[in-house]
């Protein structure tokens, strides 16, 4: 086992990192940029070392400065979280190349699937449905023609969704809903691809409306041992980016969940998969149908929530995978016994459509209790900078039945106390109240369709007259 693992990431999840490897008897080092010296996760870990300023591209997806402290530090893996350079076969490889461990897929494997749409072009091999799109990317250079892209849009049909080749979690996608906003949405995204992930590609899909966002979480070690841990429902989105999630999903027919499984292990024995794996999926609930959405080489934000409802650390699996031991479980030891619920609590006004809100936690107060969870990365006196995502903690809970997750859920919510700067709280607190999330046939365009932002103004305002009473 490994005695030092370096983590290159910050927030919640390189605290939720380093709380495994103490478990297990394992050293941490972190690195953190200007803004982030008083963060958890410096204070948290054995070792941490400055790596530059508050841009990422100058930090955190500095790939020389990473490796330089991983030898100065003598960490013999590394880590990379979810975001920056989790999905990055490059840097994979420079790590393979310096014989520092990388915890996740070898970088061979990531090639397969990145850019995004080459995982597209696997999952038609293997005989998977996928959205309607085109399985090559478009480069993005001057080259490109707009009418190449016009013409691809308009044989898959408007409104189209185009997404950057090199991206992942929902960022930097854009609707166009025809010819004019198509040729705004490919600059856009060309423009955020090569700022965020690198490079300008991307691709061009039908954008689904009315359906459900279902990912399935897969294990596998280098001896061929593969087992899902069941599914996730992250339904409820806005901009793209998940809010809430939930395990299991409670509308899929044991047949359709047994399917999407058997695809998901698919894809895993055919790219010849070793650690924590996610295959995304859209289901349609009006024919029953599901297709194909993503593949993601890394954990996942909403990862904890499976945690809970299977009762296993994900994160240790892939410390023990990554060590060349064996996985811990086997199929039928993998039950789904308690649905579990994750609301991800973010700096953000809502009643502005989830504007950041950076600035000094002035107060915190969480919940505890039976069946409650938290992953956080802040404290109170903390300063939320604006440089970066704007999550704060993730707040889980598990029960017995659905019902009493939600219940618990709106408890925990009530509970806690954010102040100092603007929190998406409210926002949670009516999104479970609504009769369609309890209903559990929410789909991803839950947020609009049930005018949520616009009943989380009207509370925000009933309940400022309330305070200024």
């Amino acid at each position: 086992m490994f005695r030092k693992i370096m983590i290159p990431n910050r927030g919640e999840i390189a605290v939720r990192i380093i709380r495994t490897c103490r478990e297990m008897g394992i050293a941490t080092v972190v690195v953190y940029s200007d803004v982030d010296a008083n963060s958890l996760h410096v204070k948290l870990a054995d070792e941490a070392y400055s790596i530059g300023p508050a841009d990422a591209a100058q930090s955190y997806l500095n790939t020389e400065k990473l490796l330089e402290v991983a030898m100065r530090s003598k960490a013999e893996a590394l880590h990379p979280g979810y975001g920056f350079l989790a999905e990055n076969p490059e840097f994979a490889e420079m790590c393979e190349k310096q014989g520092i461990v990388f915890i996740g897929p070898t970088s061979e494997c990531m090639y397969k699937v990145k850019p995004k749409h080459r995982a597209r072009q696997l999952m038609r091999m293997l005989n998977i449905p996928v959205v309607p799109g085109s399985d090559e990317a478009f480069e993005g250079s001057t080259k490109v023609k707009f009418s190449e892209v016009e013409q691809a849009a308009e044989s898959i049909g408007y409104p189209v969704i185009i997404k950057p080749s090199g991206g992942g979690g929902g960022i930097g996608m854009v609707v166009a809903e025809n010819s004019k906003e198509l040729e705004e949405a490919v600059r856009f995204v060309k423009e955020r691809g090569k700022k965020v992930f690198g490079v300008p590609s991307f691709y061009v899909e039908k954008l689904l409306t009315g359906v459900k966002h279902i990912e399935v979480q897969v294990l596998a070690d280098k001896y061929g041992n593969v087992v899902h841990l069941g599914e996730r429902d992250c339904s409820v989105q806005r901009r793209f980016q998940k809010l809430i999630e939930e395990a299991p999903c409670q509308i899929l027919s044991p047949h359709l969940r047994m399917k999407m499984y058997v695809a998901a292990l698919d894809v895993a024995v055919a790219l010849q998969y070793i650690n924590a794996l996610t295959v995304e999926f859209f289901y349609v609930p009006d024919t029953q149908e599901f297709y194909f959405n993503e593949v993601n080489s890394r954990l996942q934000v909403e990862h904890c929530v499976t945690e809970l409802a299977a009762n296993v650390d994900i994160v240790k699996e892939q410390i023990k995978i990554a060590a060349g031991e064996r996985l811990s479980y086997n199929q039928d030891e993998i039950v789904l016994t308690a649905p579990s619920i994750n609301c991800r609590i973010t700096g953000e006004d809502v009643t502005r459509n989830f504007f950041p809100s950076p600035g000094k936690i002035t107060g915190l107060r969480l919940p505890h209790g039976l069946g409650v969870r938290i992953d956080e990365g802040v404290y109170e006196g903390y300063e939320l900078p604006h440089d970066y995502d704007s999550l704060l903690l993730k707040l889980m809970v598990r029960g017995q039945t659905r019902e009493e997750a939600i219940l618990r859920m709106q408890r925990a919510l009530g509970e806690m106390r954010i102040e100092g700067i603007e929190t998406s709280i409210l926002f949670h607190q009516v999104a479970l109240e609504d009769e369609t999330f309890k209903s559990g046939k929410h789909t991803t365009d839950f947020i609009e369709n049930r005018d949520i932002i616009k009943k989380v103004q009207e509370r925000a305002k009933i309940l400022r007259r309330l305070e200024n009473r």
